[in-house]
């Protein structure tokens, strides 16, 4: 039986994203690629990670697919391989985003733009009160009662900091507020890399009722950069746990928001129900704690998805447009406040639910996205010790199947990166060995492309079993570095900061590329924002 997808054109598909239906429309293009240009309501899914995402991102078998690229290929690939994973309403934009494009639809640049734009449109509608980088940096030398909250994840924060800033992740910044800042009279700064956080997390403080002045940093740690101020690396601070008084200050504050922007609370009854409709409606269900709470412990099979980091990566977690939403936690503070954002953005059945009416069995550790297909693959295994001894004995050939951006900085010693997309190209460039090993972080990209390359080389390709966590698990190096590339890293978007030549004139031209979107979405019939004063 023909897996050959359906084709629909530029017009049908601008009619489907504005027909009341369901809809994901998603581009199989890697990372960099699509950020050069790409549809606004497009989530990236590439080829090579289909049997990975697609059960988060679109995880309703039916829901209608709709595929595109900029003439390379990949889109009808993609389909063919949903296809086979289960998906039975799957099509392919003809002509690409080329079409669109020439239907005098407007293609983007840019990743996560649905996020970014909504930012500022709220900035635009709301007037969120912003300082500059030299007006805050004279507000620290002046010893002003002032608090910096950095609203972005740790990892971030930690990486490129402003002196003196604490770290409060956009979703933990109400709930947490009362015991990072006890006075009213302190004066709260809060700051991203760039905008979009920035400004999201100061308008949730001022929903929140706080009585406090507070500002977004306009254009973040790249304008504090851009001034010449002091950028610190390794900063530590984190906020303490909310005391119970605080956390219940923050869940009133939360519930006066709900009210005005109509969050629905479910209980356990209510998801039960919408678990059995999910066959005819999508549903998505995520636990917006931090991801060490997450990571300690959480039911199985919900996957985390921080609430500040949701807000701004929307189009990574919500595929499909039009689908019931719940969102988990332990008071419903940090739930309710993403829910708030994210009914503004356009998912009108988004819902909040305590952790504890979640069923299910709790596990620790980090979550494991479901495989596809991976039942079906017959890929034999290799176990870490018997790779080591194959390594020292230099008869293997390892392939990392990693994003480059984690590749890069830890990986098994001696292992080249690939995407899995070009797997068989790149395969034929590497030193030979008796035996081909591939890795991926858990295992199951591995297991699931060494089965497909097995059937175009000659030599053995086996799977680590476990990936590269087991790898580490049994206690092994690992090294870093670039120096094993074997493939192109557009994999990866990589934020300003991160660019090795002319990073400066790299931050200028993101921020203008941010700023500008307010403009574009005025014109834009596709964006669903319904920005509402608290």
């Amino acid at each position: 039986m023909s897996l050959s997808p359906r084709k629909i054109d530029a017009l049908n598909l601008k009619a489907a994203l504005h027909d009341g239906n369901e809809v994901a429309v998603l581009d199989a293009r890697e990372e960099l690629t699509f950020g050069e240009r790409h549809i606004l309501m497009a989530s990236c899914m590439p080829l090579g990670r289909v049997e990975v995402m697609a059960d988060d991102m679109v995880p309703r078998r039916s829901a209608r697919v709709i595929w595109c690229d900029d003439g390379e290929g990949l889109a009808e690939q993609a389909a063919e391989r949903i296809s086979r994973l289960g998906y039975s309403d799957v099509s392919v934009l003809a002509g690409g985003i080329a079409a669109w494009e020439q239907a005098g639809f407007r293609i983007y640049s840019g990743v996560h733009v649905p996020s970014k734009a909504f930012a500022e449109v709220v900035e635009h509608d709301l007037a969120t009160p912003w300082v500059t980088a030299t007006e805050l940096n004279a507000m620290i030398t002046s010893d002003q009662d002032i608090v910096v909250l950095d609203s972005r994840s740790f990892e971030e924060y930690h990486t490129n900091s402003i002196p003196t800033a604490i770290s409060a992740p956009g979703g933990e910044l109400v709930y947490r507020f009362k015991d990072l800042v006890p006075s009213p009279d302190t004066t709260v700064i809060v700051n991203c890399g760039g905008r979009t956080r920035s400004i999201i997390g100061a308008q949730s403080l001022i929903n929140a009722g706080v009585p406090n002045k507070v500002a977004s940093l306009k254009d973040g740690t790249m304008a504090w950069h851009l001034a010449g101020l002091e950028v610190v690396q390794g900063a530590e601070k984190r906020p303490p746990e909310p005391t119970v008084p605080h956390a219940n200050d923050a869940r009133a504050a939360a519930e006066k928001v709900a009210t005005q922007l109509g969050v629905q609370r479910i209980d356990a009854a209510m998801l039960a129900q919408w678990r059995r409709d999910s066959d005819t409606r999508s549903l998505y269900v995520l636990d917006v704690r931090t991801p060490e709470e997450h990571a300690a412990g959480h039911v199985k099979g919900i996957r985390s998805a921080p609430g500040g980091q949701l807000v701004q990566e929307t189009d990574n977690y919500l595929a499909t447009w039009g689908a019931r939403v719940v969102l988990a936690d332990t008071n419903g503070v940090r739930a309710i406040m993403t829910a708030s954002w994210l009914k503004q953005m356009g998912w009108d059945d988004v819902a909040v639910i305590r952790l504890d009416e979640l069923p299910g069995d709790h596990v620790s550790g980090p979550y494991r996205p479901v495989a596809l297909g991976l039942e079906h693959e017959t890929a034999d295994t290799i176990a870490p010790a018997e790779l080591k001894q194959r390594l020292d004995a230099g008869t293997v050939t390892i392939v990392d199947l990693a994003y480059s951006k984690p590749y890069i900085k830890d990986h098994i010693p001696g292992a080249w990166f690939a995407t899995r997309t070009r797997l068989a190209q790149v395969h034929g460039e590497l030193p030979h060995a008796e035996v081909v090993v591939l890795t991926s972080p858990d295992g199951d990209l591995a297991r699931i492309a060494a089965a497909e390359l097995s059937a175009s080389v000659p030599q053995p390709v086996l799977a680590l079993e476990g990936g590269t966590q087991a790898w580490t698990a049994a206690g092994y190096p690992l090294a870093t570095g670039d120096e094993r590339l074997a493939d192109k890293r557009d994999d990866v978007w990589l934020p300003a900061r991160e660019l090795s030549a002319d990073r400066e004139a790299a931050m200028r031209t993101y921020l203008a590329w941010e700023i500008e979107l307010v403009n574009q979405m005025a014109s834009d019939d596709d964006q669903r924002f319904k920005v509402m004063k608290v």
